[in-house]
């Protein structure tokens, strides 16, 4: 069976430049390696094709060989840090970050907005952090994350229509499925400034997130959250710390942009 993501519905497959983002692609957050076999069965290219472009990519450093088959290379990762919107956030919100870290010592996420889905761009976690399923890179869907919410309920019209139309993926018995009562809960997101998950994208964890809000015209950023086991952690307490976090970091991005245009 074909893995395709909604990513990869818009690459042309005829083309070199679609045959290799569609090699890439078949490396999720949880693969270390994939042998030869598993990246022609998810990317349905042909052997000999996928072979001869994965060499490629082991020339330039995008891929690496192993013995058993290919993993992804340091090449993308320098590539990754050079993306000059999130480099720039992230360095601009890591002191905010690291504050709301050393107040809660729970689990810190920043995550910006990717068409249905919130892309992590930094995780800071230490000895007691929560069995979270995210991760630095990673994806989860919009409707099941606090800070998936918070982009949500700040995004436009289009946006919110497209996912609350679409299928909501249950990822646990308390994942929220039906789109009206999503809909309820993005508008009292819109509301209070903050957004909190329940168990909803794994068992076992709590969450609360606040949007990081263009001072200018109230557009969305990125989301900061905390996250923490639900036999400890209490979001609600926390709700002042990640809006106070996600504003600070909304104030220097604007001082910023003022910087350069004044």
């Amino acid at each position: 069976m074909t893995v395709v993501s909604a990513r990869d519905e818009q690459i042309d497959r005829d083309t070199v430049v679609g045959k290799v983002v569609l090699i890439l692609h078949a490396f999720t957050a949880d693969d270390h390696e994939l042998s030869l076999a598993e990246i022609v069965r998810r990317t349905d290219l042909h052997k000999a094709t996928v072979h001869r472009l994965a060499g490629e990519l082991v020339a330039v450093r995008l891929l690496d060989r192993t013995a058993t088959g290919y993993r992804l290379a340091g090449g993308l990762f320098e590539l990754g840090m050079r993306a000059s919107v999130e480099r720039g956030l992230l360095e601009l919100a890591m002191p905010f970050l690291q504050d709301l870290y050393a107040r809660t010592h729970e689990t810190v996420h920043l995550g910006v907005l990717d068409g249905h889905e919130v892309v992590y761009v930094a995780k800071i976690g230490g000895h007691r952090q929560a069995s979270a399923p995210s991760r630095t890179g990673g994806r989860m869907p919009l409707h099941c994350t606090a800070i998936g919410k918070a982009l949500l309920a700040h995004s436009g019209a289009d946006l919110r229509a497209a996912v609350l139309s679409a299928p909501l993926e249950r990822r646990t018995a308390r994942t929220i499925v039906a789109p009206g009562l999503l809909a309820g809960q993005l508008d009292t997101v819109r509301e209070q400034g903050v957004s909190y998950e329940w168990e909803e994208s794994a068992l076992g964890i709590v969450c609360v997130a606040a949007p990081v809000l263009d001072v200018a015209d109230n557009t969305v950023h990125a989301a900061i959250s905390v996250t923490g086991p639900v036999g400890r952690f209490r979001p609600e307490a926390h709700a002042d710390a990640v809006r106070a976090a996600a504003s600070g970091v909304a104030a220097t991005l604007a001082r910023r942009r003022s910087l350069r245009t004044g």
